[in-house]
């Protein structure tokens, strides 16, 4: 099946009349990707299965005080655990396929890492959106069942996405349309029960939270992890096609990093901010190895300050990845992070680093300086690719003697074969490389070219045998730069409840109240100002309007029949005039309330499989405004919007309290969320 796009609301000829295809989202492709996608779907839910199994087991051998029933609980037990090794070991293989990513015509170039996205479960707003909005904004919540029903349709749409720049758009209007939910229906005084639920893309561990900050997290690395994949199956045989990939890791590191500095303590081991750091790491080296393919793809030209150029080109894409194998074999990322990731990385270091010196080694072996070439630059391109000369040497003194070029040229080859033979070493310790034929042909290819040349060259008694060829200084002339997420304007789904910046879950309103009052010759006996909506002041006390139950300060929702929750003071006025001739005036208004003493919301993560984790959700709202003595210590949730907070949490259990009297601070967020008016104090 194509990625062919249907607009929303048009129906597929070939499917039912309840389905269709939003923009972005193809959730019928049978294609590789989305096999795997199921697969690790099914994984996800055969592991919860299995860790709510073992629970249930340390539960019981926990309470029981019959040794024979201990016994047959701990060969159980037993039997739980390799089973979920296994389940865990069938996950990491398929988070380490990384062939069904790539671009499915022939190329001889090396494999790319691609994410897996993040699964989840799904969710259901109807109820507790409707209850929201008739307890909190006095209206009908099933006015709204559209807007609801457009809101599951989304998130459904997002869980598969097309890989493409259509799959990133729905992802993105997506997380800007959880802003305005947020805003709208999740206050800081309590909690909707809508409960989150996504897994691990590499342990498959179920996270569960009843906070919105886990949906806009995973939606993020989602994100992400979409751009890698589209990185992958790009055309690494055409110019355009390297640079669409550089574009989407540049993109993808971006991503992942604006979720590493936005959401903290996030309670999900792909999510953390060790791991999140790797991540950018290898997307950004990846990006570098692109830009590498791309000088490469016209042809080397054996000529002296080209080969100069892309021996150093090369030696940066060697130390890229060698930061990314040392960030990978840190811990706690270690023990998360796919084997064969961390050896590919160590594998395409040794391999750019051979392919450095033998670029090298190729321009002092073949290239002798003749009396036409320019001397001085020949020399200053030479000084600027070492840290420092081997000792008894100086560039000009190397370049002006044919021994001594010779001689420096068959260490750095000797260097060369050392790295070919190191890679092809690692690739053939890792059962899932040695798998991958291009990788394994490409780095055979590069060996034997420098085999075939070491055979040329005539070693001499002479003390530069007996040292090691200098490092060379990467350098690069075009530096690769993470991209931030650019988000997008999207239309309020809930804008019919009126201006956000009003109508807020924030917010405290009364019912509405309906006001008849005669409208005098002289005027309506008060003013509007402000607005959208437009409220009132200014207001006669002895006016028709004041004596019918109109306040200073109410705000006008309607004139008449027609909502004014959008309009500004001038608009109802207008309104207002064109009702002069009735005798009658009907309207009604709202007023603001004092925000309630807020309560200690108590909030619990399920994460199972996690150290420290309790093995039972614990979702739970309390109600304590009669013990007020009782003193309460403020506490972060795993997610915090805009909250550095270094200290290591203890547990994954999280009580955050709000302490009653405290005005909460505003702090100016950065785009998309500057329309949307939040405080970081909600979170």
């Amino acid at each position: 099946m194509t990625d062919a796009v249907l607009s929303p609301g048009c129906r597929a000829a070939d499917q039912s009349a309840d389905r269709y295809f939003r923009k972005g989202c193809n959730p019928l492709a049978e294609t590789g990707r989305s096999k795997q996608q199921n697969q690790r779907a099914l994984l996800n839910q055969q592991i919860l299965k299995t860790v709510r199994m073992r629970a249930g087991a340390e539960n019981l051998l926990r309470v029981t005080t019959n040794n024979k029933v201990k016994d047959q609980v701990l060969l159980e037990l037993s039997y739980i655990n390799s089973n979920l090794q296994i389940l865990k070991e069938e996950l990491e293989g398929l988070n380490i396929s990384v062939e069904v990513y790539q671009n499915t015509e022939e190329a001889f170039s090396i494999p790319l890492i691609p994410l897996g996205l993040k699964e989840s479960k799904d969710v259901d707003f109807s109820i507790p959106l409707k209850d929201f909005i008739l307890e909190h904004y006095s209206e009908d919540g099933s006015e709204y069942e559209n807007e609801i029903a457009d809101l599951i349709d989304l998130r459904q749409a997002c869980r598969t996405p097309s890989r493409d720049e259509s799959g990133v758009e729905l992802l993105m209007s997506y997380f800007v349309q959880l802003g305005f939910v947020e805003n709208r229906f999740f206050s800081p005084s309590r909690h909707l029960g809508i409960l989150f639920t996504w897994y691990d893309s590499f342990t498959g561990v179920p996270v569960c939270q009843k906070n919105l900050l886990l949906e806009k997290a995973s939606i993020l690395f989602n994100i992400g992890a979409l751009y890698t994949q589209i990185g992958t199956r790009c055309n690494r045989q055409t110019q355009d096609g390297l640079q669409k990939a550089v574009d989407a890791f540049q993109r993808a590191a971006g991503v992942l990093n604006y979720l590493k500095e936005t959401f903290t303590h996030t309670p999900s081991y792909d999510m953390s901010p060790a791991m999140l750091s790797v991540l950018v790491k290898m997307m950004l080296a990846q990006a570098q190895e692109c830009l590498f393919e791309q000088l490469c793809l016209p042809g080397i030209q054996n000529e002296f300050f080209t080969l100069m150029k892309m021996a150093q080109e090369a030696a940066k894409v060697g130390e890229t990845y060698t930061l990314v194998n040392t960030a990978m074999n840190q811990t706690p990322v270690k023990e998360n992070i796919p084997y064969s990731w961390s050896k590919l990385a160590q594998v395409k270091s040794d391999h750019f680093k051979a392919l450095a010196h033998y670029f090298v080694a190729t321009v002092l072996s073949d290239h002798q300086l003749r009396q036409n070439d320019d001397e001085d630059q020949q020399e200053k391109a030479f000084s600027q690719l070492y840290d420092h000369m081997p000792e008894g040497l100086t560039p000009l003194t190397v370049l002006r003697t044919q021994g001594q070029r010779k001689q420096l040229g068959k260490l750095h080859l000797q260097r060369a074969l050392a790295c070919h033979e190191e890679a092809l070493r690692v690739c053939s310790m890792c059962k899932k490389l040695r798998n991958i034929e291009v990788l394994q042909e490409i780095l055979s290819v590069a060996y034997k070219r420098s085999r075939l040349k070491f055979p040329q060259q005539e070693w001499g008694e002479d003390f530069l045998s007996l040292v090691q060829a200098p490092d060379i200084l990467p350098k690069t002339d075009q530096k690769i730069e993470m991209i931030g997420p650019v988000f997008s304007k999207v239309k309020d789904f809930f804008e019919r409840l009126g201006p956000l910046t009003v109508f807020s879950a924030k917010q405290r309103w009364t019912t509405p109240r309906v006001v008849h009052f005669h409208c005098e010759t002289e005027g309506l006996g008060f003013s509007l100002k402000g607005g959208p909506p437009a409220h009132v002041y200014c207001l006669d006390p002895a006016s028709p309007a004041a004596l019918a139950g109109l306040k200073e300060g109410d705000y006008v929702v309607s004139v008449g029949d027609v909502d004014c929750k959008w309009l500004g003071a001038s608009e109802v006025l207008e309104k207002f005039g064109s009702l002069r001739e009735q005798k009658e005036i009907e309207i009604e208004v709202i007023s603001c309330q004092d925000t309630a003493a807020s309560m200690h919301n108590k909030s619990a993560t399920y994460s199972v499989g996690m150290q420290k984790t309790y093995s039972l959700i614990c979702l739970a709202m309390e109600e304590d405004k009669t013990d007020k003595a009782k003193k309460v210590t403020p506490k972060l949730s795993f997610l915090s919007w805009r909250t550095k907070n270094r200290q290591k949490a203890a547990s994954t259990l999280c009580l955050p309290s709000v302490v009653t009297g405290s005005s909460p601070t505003k702090k100016k967020l950065m785009s998309p969320f500057t329309l949307f008016n939040m405080d970081s104090s909600l979170y």
